[in-house]
């Protein structure tokens, strides 16, 4: 039997792979166009549901602490968010998306559209992916 050519004889796992790194090229390039990382989009997408500490940011990104200090600070000299101690717990700081954090957002917000081909069946697609997600995090990450 003769195995298909190219692409198309690919196994999934390869598709969902180079499908992978060929979207996370796109979205760099476009980040970096707007001043943004990856982890800072990620950021000001949360912040859109209200002020969360560094903890909690770093729980809901799946990120250490430390990594989501770095992303912060950037942030804050970008000016993008601000950190403030928390009313009631002077060691805990709340972050806030600014003004200017609002309108980069605002900017990012439309990236999967603007990037990426019409898909026929978008929400079936987001589905598997939820799927594929759930059934090999098992062990390696809290899946809520």
């Amino acid at each position: 039997m003769t195995e298909p050519v190219g692409m198309h004889g690919w196994p999934t796992g390869r598709l969902l792979s180079t499908a992978a790194r060929l979207v996370e090229h796109s979205w760099v390039e476009a980040l970096e166009q707007l001043g943004l990382s990856h982890a800072g989009l990620i950021v000001l997408h949360v912040l859109g549901a209200g002020a969360l500490s560094q903890t909690e940011l770093a729980k809901v990104a799946r990120v250490e602490a430390q990594t989501m200090s770095r992303t912060l600070e950037g942030l804050e000299r970008q000016g993008y968010i601000a950190r403030q101690k928390h009313p009631h717990d002077g060691r805990r700081h709340v972050v806030t998306r600014t003004p200017t954090g609002e309108a980069a957002w605002d900017s990012a917000r439309t990236l999967e559209a603007d990037l990426f081909p019409s898909i026929a069946d978008n929400v079936r697609l987001r589905a598997e992916l939820l799927a594929i997600i759930h059934a090999t995090a098992v062990g390696r990450w809290d899946i809520d």
